[in-house]
């Protein structure tokens, strides 16, 4: 696939399959976790180039995978994205401060989704 390589981490199995046939049907290739834990394992046997995060997730949480996947795996250049169903002005003001490149509401707007993730994309792409 040309599009380059997203890793989702989300635990809700709709809301996983919604962000998978949508980057999929885009031509991205899509690799997904339902927990931290799995997203750090996959982070080193598929390296994403960019990451799709909830962040209320079983085990560790989102911004804790962030921390550990910019600390290990994908190094700090790979976007994390904080996707969740928190939709207060200080929920943004806290993934941004976390360390997340963006944030994205639930339910998610496909067209936005798809925008932001071509962006961010091509500015991390040299």
């Amino acid at each position: 696939m040309s599009g380059g390589r997203v890793l989702v981490v989300e635990d809700n199995p709709l809301n996983l399959k919604l962000l998978r046939d949508v980057l999929v049907a885009s031509g991205y290739d899509v690799v997904t976790a339902t927990s931290g834990e799995d997203a750090l394992e996959l982070a080193v046997s598929a390296p994403p180039q960019l990451v799709l995060m909830d962040l209320q997730l079983p085990g560790i949480d989102g911004a804790e995978t962030m921390r550990r996947l910019r600390a290990g795996p994908t190094g700090p250049d790979v976007p994390v994205v904080a996707v969740t169903a928190f939709a207060m002005v200080q929920d943004q003001l806290d993934a941004n401060r976390a360390g997340f490149d963006a944030y994205v509401e639930k339910p998610v707007s496909v067209r936005a989704l798809l925008d932001l993730v071509r962006s961010l994309l091509d500015r991390a792409t040299p």
